[in-house]
């Protein structure tokens, strides 16, 4: 199958896009998906400046690559979660502003409309995202959590991300959200409440990452199929359980890289995800939309990992069979 198998530049963000793009060609991309933090894509310039889009799309024609998606990750971890010192770290000085938590979150939904907007202007339909979560912290049931703090989580999203929706939708843009721990969705019923939320809002749906679901035991492939229609993107990442008896999946507050951890991502097929199963679900629920590969692992080299996981990824895609294989028997 033609899918375009494109580089997630989320990590690479400390180079700037004119050597980011050429890498990119180099590793035998197809295409780019811009993150828009570090010069990749600049929300503010996009909308202030005419020519900043234009500018874009001429750098990524010169290096042949396409770009279907752009992702607003860091400034949509802001729009629900509970404001502290780390999103200082992952959001544009504009947005942190004084750092009043109130105004953080308000400041971060307005960029994410505006992200919308600029998304049309440059010409794509998808940004990709987080939402981030009030009830994150509420995830063990100890001090007692009750079910009206979990209810306070989700009218939250549905008081916050509605306004955004609109400006998506008077855009014709769509938003996906990475399912994800510390989002407001991450599995498959959280997921489902998400869009209950949002009264499956047709501008709302997923961009599928199996690393993020492995891990915690749910299987990928079911995500596919409980959200057919909801698979607006798709990014191919891997991760691998390392449970020895004394570290579990919870990590116990070690950071990536570290071998004590009970998980880390691995270099797509250098994990635990079965992506031929996902391929074939992907086919199932015609998905034809980019292979985005957002490449984390800690223990191998960026450049070789990301010029492998392009082989490994354009090698494993395959089309859909149009007849069934023992179809020669019914004719004749």
């Amino acid at each position: 199958m033609s899918r375009l198998v494109t580089l997630f530049t989320g990590q690479w963000a400390d180079l700037p896009i004119d050597q980011m793009a050429q890498m990119t060609k180099g590793f035998g991309y197809d295409g780019i998906e811009l993150a828009c933090w570090g010069d990749h894509f600049e929300v503010d310039k996009a909308l202030a400046d005419d020519d900043y889009c234009q500018q874009k799309r001429d750098l990524l024609e010169k290096n042949g690559l396409q770009c279907e998606a752009i992702s607003a990750h860091l400034v949509g971890q802001a729009v629900l979660d509970n404001i502290d010192q780390r999103h200082q770290m992952i959001v544009p000085d504009y947005v942190w502003g004084d750092g009043d938590p109130a105004g953080v979150n308000e400041r971060a939904i307005e960029e994410l409309k505006n992200t919308a907007r600029a998304a049309q202007k440059f010409g794509v339909d998808v940004v990709n995202g987080f939402t981030g979560s009030s009830i994150w912290h509420l995830l063990y049931s100890f001090p007692p959590v009750s079910p009206e703090m979990i209810d306070a989580g989700f009218d939250l999203l549905a008081e916050r991300f509605n306004p955004i929706l609109d400006v998506f939708a008077e855009c014709g843009v769509k938003f996906a959200l990475e399912v994800h721990p510390t989002e407001i969705a991450f599995d498959i019923y959280t997921a489902e409440r998400a869009l209950e939320a949002l009264d499956h809002r047709e501008e709302f749906g997923f961009n599928f990452d199996p690393s993020h679901l492995i891990w915690q035991g749910v299987d990928p492939v079911e995500f596919i199929r409980a959200f057919p229609d909801r698979i607006y993107h798709c990014h191919v990442k891997d991760a691998i359980q390392t449970l020895n008896g004394k570290s579990g999946i919870l990590s116990s507050h070690l950071n990536f890289g570290d071998s004590r951890r009970g998980w880390d991502f691995r270099s797509p097929g250098r994990g635990g995800v079965n992506f031929e199963e996902i391929i074939r679900a992907l086919n199932d629920v015609d998905y034809q939309g980019p292979l985005s590969i957002e490449w984390e692992d800690s223990g191998m080299d960026r450049e070789f990992g990301a010029t492998e996981a392009c082989q490994y990824t354009k090698q494993l895609d395959f089309s859909p069979s149009a007849r069934a294989f023992d179809a020669a028997f019914d004719e004749g």
